[in-house]
C-alpha cells in the first residue's frame, strides 16, 4: 500500500534543545533530538545543524502563442565552486516575506527579474528542495506571458542583482535541459510539467482560459 499518510508525526520527535549557530539573512540552527523509530522504541540522542530560511516561489514563464519560455541568469553563490560557471539559469523566483500571497510574489518577482506581467497563473507543486539540512518549501506556478520585447538586464542595486533574461523557444530549452544547463530542482520540475501539458495548452482557442 502506497504511504499516503505518515506512519509518524511531529509527536514522535522529542526536541532536547536548539542553538542559533548564525543568525543573518538566513539563520543556522543546532537541533538535539532524537525519534521514534518505524520499529518501535526511540532512537539515541543526536545532533543535526539545520538552514532556517524564507520559503520561495518560483514561477515558470510560458509564452503560449509563441511556445517559448523566459530563463533568467545570474550568479548564485552556492554553486561558486561549480567547475563550468557559478552564473546559473533559472525560473524567475524571490523569497516569500511573512504573510505574503504567493501568487503576489510570483508577480512581484516576474516583473522585477525579467520585466514581465503574468496573466494566467497555475500552481504546480510545493516541495521541499533539501529537507535534511533545509527549512526551505518552494511553491511552484507556472504564469501564461507575452515575451514580445522580453530581455535586457534587470534586478534591484539595493539586493546586488545583475540578472539577464533570456526568452527561448520550447525545443530549444529542452537541448538546454539535455545538455545540463538546466542544473536546478525549479527549472527541472517546471519543464517536465510543461512537456506534458504544453500540448493541451497550445490546443485551446486563444480567448479560452487554459487554467482552472
Amino acid at each position: 500500500m502506497a504511504p499516503s499518510t505518515p506512519s509518524l508525526g511531529q509527536d514522535d520527535v522529542e526536541l532536547i534543545s536548539r542553538e542559533v549557530l548564525q543568525q543573518g539573512f538566513f539563520r543556522l540552527e543546532a537541533l538535539t533530538l532524537r525519534h521514534r523509530l518505524f520499529e518501535g522504541g526511540f532512537s539515541e540522542t543526536m545532533r543535526r545543524e539545520v538552514h532556517f530560511r524564507h520559503d520561495a516561489v518560483g514561477v515558470l514563464l510560458y509564452d503560449v502563442a509563441r511556445d517559448s519560455l523566459v530563463f533568467v541568469e545570474q550568479l548564485r553563490a552556492g554553486a561558486i565552486d561549480d567547475p563550468v560557471s557559478p552564473w546559473k539559469l533559472e525560473l524567475v523566483a524571490g523569497l516569500a516575506e511573512e504573510g505574503e500571497a504567493l501568487e503576489s510574489v510570483a508577480r512581484r518577482e516576474a516583473f522585477e527579474e525579467a520585466g514581465c506581467e503574468i496573466g494566467e497563473m497555475r500552481k504546480l507543486h510545493t516541495y521541499y528542495p533539501s529537507p535534511g539540512a533545509c527549512s526551505e518549501q518552494v511553491t511552484l506556478f507556472c504564469g501564461l506571458v507575452d515575451t514580445q520585447g522580453l530581455g535586457g538586464i534587470h534586478g534591484l542595486d539595493e539586493e546586488h542583482e545583475d540578472i539577464r533574461v533570456h526568452v527561448v523557444s520550447f525545443t530549444e530549452a529542452w537541448e538546454l535541459l539535455e545538455q545540463g544547463r538546466l542544473d536546478n530542482a525549479m527549472s527541472l520540475i517546471g519543464m517536465y510539467w510543461l512537456a506534458g501539458q504544453r500540448a493541451s495548452l497550445r490546443a485551446l482557442p486563444d480567448n479560452a482560459p487554459r487554467f482552472t
